[in-house]
């Protein structure tokens, strides 16, 4: 067992690795310029909303239909609601606890909370991420080690570490737009995939407990995202809309394409 501990110790380091590369794509805007990082906050939305159904939704549904005492559309449904009051309540808890010290006038609260709450549904989307490799290789021995099993573990990793580049770029360039330092900004961008190498070792330690919850982290992310995503990021891209009537929007249309087609193909 400690053998796939330390495999699926590797395997989430890589796929945390992988998110610090998206998140360096940040270094590319030396100076901050809105019409491009509308754009780029429209893509990062739309890599969220597609993340959301096809890394989360889906296969939690998938999963819940094996495995569940419960029918699968109502674990999926439960999560994915309880996902969504989460980060409503994180919101009004974060926005309380400011509210009892003295406020600046600049906005910087409504902007703080923006990015409160943008880390931690990425940053909570990586944690099932994180747990399904640990649980693929976690249940190795049980199939014998044979190849496909250790074939299939490794397509796994290998699959969420791609999707994990533009998840990167989904957090470190939003900050960025918000007036951080391209160094803070990677900064907190590779931070939020530091959760996947600590689910992998607790999946594959715990590999029987946690796949039984797995359906329902998973649906939890998935509603945590798509509250961050409609009710911050898009509206967030679209403040120059009258200018630009279309170019975030076409952000958002990219990313969830580009999204969609990573996961979709690798399955």
């Amino acid at each position: 067992m400690s053998n796939m501990v330390i495999m699926a110790l590797i395997a989430t380091l890589g796929t945390w690795s992988i998110t610090a590369l998206g998140a360096a794509t940040v270094v590319f805007f030396r100076s901050p310029n809105p019409k491009w990082l509308n754009l780029m906050l429209g893509f990062a939305s739309g890599v969220m909303i597609a993340a959301s159904f096809w890394s989360l939704l889906q296969p939690a549904i998938e999963r819940a239909e094996e495995i569940s005492v419960m029918p699968a559309y109502l674990v999926a449904t439960l999560g994915f609601l309880s996902g969504a009051v989460f980060m409503w309540g994180s919101d009004k808890i974060v926005s309380y606890t400011r509210g009892r010290v003295n406020r600046t006038s600049d906005g910087s609260d409504d902007r703080l909370n923006r990015i409160i709450m943008l880390v931690l549904s990425i940053t909570l989307h990586n944690i099932p991420e994180g747990l399904a490799v640990g649980v693929a290789f976690g249940a190795l021995p049980k199939s014998g080690y044979v190849a496909e099993s250790l074939m299939g573990a490794i397509t796994i990793a290998v699959g969420i570490g791609l999707q994990n580049f533009p998840e990167g770029a989904a957090v470190s360039i939003p900050l960025r737009r918000e007036g951080y330092s391209r160094k803070k900004s990677f900064f907190l961008g590779q931070a939020s995939g530091m959760v996947e190498p600590v689910a992998g070792v607790i999946g594959a330690l715990l590999v029987v407990y946690v796949e039984a919850m797995l359906p329902f982290a998973l649906s939890f992310a998935a509603g945590a995202m798509i509250l961050v995503a409609v009710h911050e990021l898009i509206p967030e891209c679209q403040r120059n809309q009258k200018a630009q009537p279309y170019f975030a929007t076409m952000g958002i249309v990219t990313g969830f394409a580009t999204m969609m087609l990573l996961d979709v193909m690798l399955g």
